[in-house]
């Protein structure tokens, strides 16, 4: 099965460019939309689990107020995302609705991403629509942020949205079918480059600026996707958006250019857990949960024996085993005075100790990562530990 094959993989991002969506002067491309949200109705008849980050707001936005062609002001963007954000959610909502699907809509800033604590409760709410079978439609909350504080292209947005969900594929549909060694508007010896194994220097170079003023992004910010997402290893995919039914289109073999993955979303993830991050904090726990880690189990709160530190959730902790030494790292699902709280009590506990149903991990182990010698010796998946379980 081809790299570029979608229905190879189990969860996709794909990106939408403002003007594939939106047309100056007539509004929403409704019938476009509609093949696309086609398109997205049979993977997940695939069992595929597909996240759409939509530009448009903006575009369709003025369109709606009738504002003139041309730069914005910032309140005049403000303004034009928050008529255009109703009329963008209602529209993918009605789209997806023909094949059953619900939509939520998500809408992001910078910092939603970039601060531990908003990049965890961002993507527990994105999980869980996933979990629901519904299709999270996100954007960026172009209402409240500012030049300071913001992405200011989805490219960017949708690649952190593809490492934040351990998506294993980003898909950019743009107006242009992939890269090339230069623009092929200006240069029309550019070569096309079906298949990008890393992002190199000279491949950086090779991008171009932005091509229309619906679209803040340009072949530059579809490379730094590229960097943010293939480093996490997530493949990526540019492709023409044209024409109707585009994800079919890429399936059936149409020209785009393929970004490799580095690696494995969990492994670079982990990597980054592990060296990129310094611990707020630690964690002592005992021999029973020393083997649960060795299992690739989550450390629960049972077999937590000491907390030191005053970290807030979502910091990264380092995690001491019986031997004083560091034997793990993780990312916190407690402030420090809840962890304090719970420690060496069962999960069943945490509820009528906090007053709220918190978390059954204290790390779970999709944040963990090993980084010292676990002395004990790692047990079959399948056999339960049971006063760790609690």
């Amino acid at each position: 099965m081809s790299r570029k094959a979608l229905n190879a993989h189990r969860r996709i991002v794909i990106k939408i460019g403002s003007a594939l969506l939106v047309d100056r002067k007539t509004g929403l491309k409704s019938g476009w939309l509609d093949s696309v949200c086609a398109d997205i109705a049979a993977l997940r008849a695939q069992n595929i689990e597909v996240l759409v980050v939509s530009s448009g707001a903006i575009a369709l936005g003025r369109t709606v107020l009738g504002l003139a062609p041309g730069a914005l002001k910032l309140e005049e963007g403000q303004a034009a995302a928050a008529v255009g954000q109703i009329a963008l959610a209602r529209a993918w909502s009605e789209s997806l609705s023909r094949d059953g699907i619900v939509a939520g809509q998500i809408l992001l800033t910078l910092g939603d991403t970039e601060e531990r604590r908003r990049y965890l409760n961002g993507r527990a709410t994105i999980n869980q629509l996933l979990k629901l079978g519904a299709v999270p439609i996100i954007n960026e909350n172009d209402t409240v942020a500012t030049t300071e504080i913001r992405y200011g292209d989805n490219d960017r947005l949708a690649a952190r949205v593809a490492t934040m969900t351990g998506a294993d594929l980003l898909v950019l549909l743009s107006d242009i079918d992939g890269l090339y060694t230069a623009p092929p508007h200006l240069d029309p010896d550019a070569r096309f480059l079906e298949t990008i194994p890393s992002i190199t220097p000279e491949i950086e170079a090779m991008a171009g600026g932005a091509a229309s003023e619906l679209s803040r992004g340009g072949m530059r910010t579809k490379i730094d996707a590229g960097k943010i997402a293939t480093s996490a290893g997530c493949g990526m995919i540019i492709a023409s958006g044209k024409t109707d039914h585009p994800l079919k289109a890429i399936g059936e073999g149409a020209r785009s250019s393929w970004f490799a993955p580095s690696g494995t979303p969990v492994t670079a993830r982990k990597t980054w857990i592990a060296g990129q991050l310094q611990p707020a904090g630690t964690l002592t726990v005992d021999a029973g949960a020393e083997k649960a880690l060795a299992s690739g189990k989550s450390l629960l709160p049972a077999g937590v024996r000491a907390v030191i530190g005053p970290f807030s959730r979502g910091d990264t902790v380092a995690i001491i085993g019986t031997q004083g030494r560091e034997i793990a790292r993780g990312l916190v699902g407690y402030d420090a005075d809840e962890a304090r709280a719970i420690a060496g009590r069962k999960s069943g506990e945490i509820e009528s100790i906090l007053g709220y149903a918190g978390r059954a991990a204290m790390v779970h182990r999709d944040d963990l990562v090993i980084t010292g010698l676990l002395l004990a010796e790692p047990r079959d998946n399948a056999e339960e530990d049971a006063a760790h379980a609690g």
